[in-house]
Formats: C-alpha cells, structure tokens, sequence
C-alpha cells in the first residue's frame, strides 16, 4: 500500500501546499524526461503477490502480525486487512531461465510463510478473493495497524460522505440462478478481499507509452483467462468479482458526483498516450490529494544540484490512483527508472499459474509494443475498456472486439493472436525456449479446456452444494480443496473437481 504517513490533522491550507508540491514535482519529472536522466541498463520484472491468511475451519485468521513477526523477513509486509500479508520478490532481468528461478524463489518464500503461518495456527491461501469472507470482517476493528490504512479509510469515507455501496450483479453456478449483492460496508476493507499478483516492467521512457498502451489492450484478455475471483459474501458473482469490487470499495464520489463524471480513483484511464508524463499530469489534474503529505525536498534544486530527487508527493499521490496499469517513478541505488506495474491479475492459483500469466503478458505487450502499425492505432480506448469489464464479469465467455477480426471469444483470441504474440516477444527479449514452451503451453492447455480458477470453483462450489451442503458449508470445502491441490502445484486446468 505504499509508505507510512504521520496520523495527525491536516489544515486547510496544507492541502494547497501539497498541491503546489505536487506540481513542483512534476515540472521536475518533466525537466528529467526532456534531459534524460533516466537509467536503463536491462529489462528488468518484478513481482508482487498478495496472500490471504485463513485459520483450520477455513475463515479469516486475523494474524498478519503474528505470522510477519514469525516469518522474519523483509520480503514480506502488511497489507490493509489484518488476514493480509504481501511478498514482494527482488526484480531481475526477463532473459534467459530467470522465469525458472523466480518459480523456484516464489514457490520457496511462499511455503517458508506457510510454515511459519502454520507455527500461528493459520494458512496461506493465494486466491483472488477469500471465499468464507462475511460482512463482520469488514469492521475498521480489523484494519491492520498502520497509521496510513487508518487515515486512507477515514479520508476515502469522509470524501465520499456516505458508506461504500456494494452492488452486484452476478451469473451463479454452472446450471443455477443468477445471484446478485447489495450490501453497505462501514470502511474500505473490502477493498482488502481484493489480493492480487502486480507484475513490473522496468522500461525506457521512450518506449514507456507504447508498453503501457499494449498492456491496456492486453487487460481483458488477462482477466478473462487469469479469472480466479468468484464468490464475494457467499455470492456467485463475476468471474473476477475484484476489478468492480476494488471500485466500489474505495470509491470517494458519491451518486451526484458520479453523475457528473468525475472520474473513480480506480481508474481505466481515457485515452492513449504518448509520454509517461500524461499519466502523472492527469494524476494531478483530475484528484484531490488523499494523504497531502509534503516534504521539506525542493525537486528542482536537488536536480540542478547533480542528485536524483525524491519526488515524495507525486509518488505518494500515484499510490493512491489505482490504474489498472499505473506509472511507476522509482530511485534504486542512487539511478532514477521508470516501471509500467500491471494490476489486473487476481493471486494464484498456484505459482505456475502466476508465471504463466506473466509470460504471456510480458511476451504479447513487448510484442505488441513493437509492432509497425500498433494495435491501439486500430482499436478504441473504450473497446479495450470495454473488454476489460467484459473479461471480468464474463470469463471464457466474454466476448471481445479485436481489430482486423472483430467480436472474439477470450480462448480463441489467445490461441490465435496474443500466444504467437507472446512466443514472439518472449523471444525477442532473449527468453529461453524452454521458460517459453512451460509457461505459454500451460496458458494453451488453459484455453484448451477453458478451465481457469473462477470456472474450478465454480464447479467445487456446485459439486459440494449438489451434495447437500449449504453455501457457507461448500465454499469451505472448496476453499480445503483448493489448498490442498494448490500446494501440490499442478495448474488450475488440472485439477479435478471433487
């Protein structure tokens, strides 16, 4: 969630001060793209996954605390809700076998945390959203103890003037009713139910516009076949219930604003781009500072001066526009770089299964990002919004316009289009044939028997309730067996509904 901010009240005039900083900051983060301060030695990814914590009967284990302090380990940190933690892995260059070593340092971290959370009498669960969520787990109570959740949940709410609506409407189980949500929440913790892998590409900036457009184009398709978020409060909902919830829950604008279109801080965006710069001037043209903390840093003296600013407010401010794909200025020893962070995937379901989503999103956007006559050219920004809500609520069974084919199912615009897309660019970035060939024919297979975490428990949830358990009783089993087949490691299309 970004760094920590001071709990303290906040004077009128301080929110002007934050704003004349911020637009310092960006005078200087333009000054630094026209004088190209920019470092970029190799390609470099980065991931972060957010994990679930859940006790023996399979509900919330509200021991993040705990199980961090056990663990011992800065990889790991807080997340909002106290049944959250968060493993952020070190980046390293896309080539070669380094996907191999990931899986492996993943798959490592994660069943260290699992030991340690067992040690705490909880599990690890990696999954879009935990299943045996219910309405009492969304008291502030349970907000993790962090001085910046408090405050980013009191000025969300306060913004907003009322309660966050959640509201719904959902396909049920395979055979089943249609079943939809309307329900209240006193904070934003459902914000919290939302866990998810974010994968980083370091890039130039000059070719950070046309990585960022591809991924916006890429962001459907990922959900559609990365899909592994059904159930919210014991509904059937969207085959990713995350992309509307993560909306809903931190939305400050009440109805009247909304019918005025301002625009939500979990945001699409409107256009295409031709600079990193439109994103971090559009962050600062359309939304009102949630956390205005300023530092005493002047950015442009501390650049005249030969050093890389911090740029502290316009960072700060980013942290609390959440793109689906965001910018992202950073400083690492000393050098200024530029990421593109891609948010749209849900965690899990098993290590794999996340490399193989990152394969083939990484291989198709580089692919895509150079391309003569690139797609974004040939394509709407609101047909690829429009894509991305259609994965979302639909899965395998979305459809989704591409250009030069029009309207297109999910698996068959991956077998057809984004997986040569992916060999392609994987290649190009120097990525051996044997990384390529594991993770892109787990997406084939995937597409094959348009199988993906949403659609497996889907069916585990029916299967157990055809059995004659009730909802809360089969969305605990499902969540057992999940685990269960999780930590065995095979992909998600593999795994046998019981």
């Amino acid at each position: 969630m970004g760094q920590d901010v001071a709990p303290r009240s906040r004077p009128p005039h301080e929110r002007g001060r934050y704003r004349d900083k911020m637009q310092r900051c960006l005078d200087t983060f333009a000054r630094m793209l026209a004088e190209e301060h920019f470092t970029f030695p190799r390609k470099h990814i980065g991931l972060e996954v957010e994990l679930n914590l859940v006790d023996r009967a399979m509900r919330p284990s509200m021991s993040n605390a705990a199980v961090l302090a056990s663990i011992d380990d800065e990889l790991f940190t807080t997340e909002l809700s106290q049944h959250n933690i968060e493993l952020n892995v070190p980046p390293r260059p896309l080539d070669g076998e380094s996907a191999l070593q990931l899986e492996g340092d993943l798959n490592a971290h994660i069943g260290r945390a699992e030991a340690k959370a067992v040690g705490k009498g909880a599990q690890v669960a990696m999954i879009g959203i935990l299943p045996t969520l219910g309405d009492e787990h969304f008291d502030q109570k349970w907000l993790t103890d962090n001085p910046r959740y408090a405050l980013l949940n009191d000025r969300i709410l306060a913004t907003r003037g009322e309660c966050p609506l959640l509201s719904l409407e959902g396909t049920g189980l395979p055979g089943g009713q249609a079943e939809d949500l309307h329900t209240y929440a006193e904070s934003i913790l459902p914000e919290a139910a939302c866990t998810s892998v974010q994968l980083h590409l370091q890039v130039a900036p000059d070719d950070f516009a046309a990585h960022w457009n591809a991924a916006q184009c890429l962001a459907g398709p990922q959900v559609a076949l990365g899909a592994n978020s059904p159930f919210l409060l014991g509904k059937s909902l969207w085959a990713e219930t995350r992309i509307p919830l993560f909306l809903q829950a931190t939305d400050t604008r009440p109805d009247e604003l909304k019918n005025q279109g301002v625009r939500p801080r979990v945001w699409f965006g409107e256009r295409w781009i031709t600079s990193i710069f439109d994103l971090f001037e559009e962050n600062l043209r359309y939304f009102p500072g949630l956390l205005p903390e300023t530092d005493d840093e002047d950015p442009m003296d501390t650049l005249a001066d030969g050093r890389v600013p911090r740029l502290t407010e316009l960072r700060l401010h980013n942290g609390t526009v959440w793109r689906w794909n965001r910018p992202v200025y950073d400083v690492v020893d000393g050098a200024p770089h530029l990421r593109v962070e891609n948010r749209v995937l849900p965690a899990g379901p098993t290590v794999v299964d996340i490399m193989a989503n990152a394969a083939l999103f990484y291989g198709a956007q580089r692919a895509l990002a150079e391309e003569e006559r690139p797609v974004w050219t040939r394509m709407s920004f609101q047909a690829a919004e429009q894509n991305l809500h259609a994965g979302a609520r639909h899965g395998f069974d979305a459809q989704f316009y591409w250009p030069g084919i029009g309207s297109i199912p999910p698996d068959e615009l991956a077998l057809r289009v984004l997986l040569p897309l992916a060999h392609e660019g994987l290649r190009s970035s120097g990525v051996s044939e044997t990384v390529i060939d594991r993770y892109l024919g787990v997406i084939e297979r995937r597409c094959v028997t348009k199988r993906n975490g949403s659609v497996w428990q889907r069916e585990a949830v029916a299967a157990a309730q055809d059995r004659g358990l009730t909802r809360d009783s089969a969305l605990a089993v499902m969540l057992g067996d999940y685990l269960e087949l999780a930590r065995a490691g095979d992909p998600v299309h593999d795994w046998p509904v019981r």
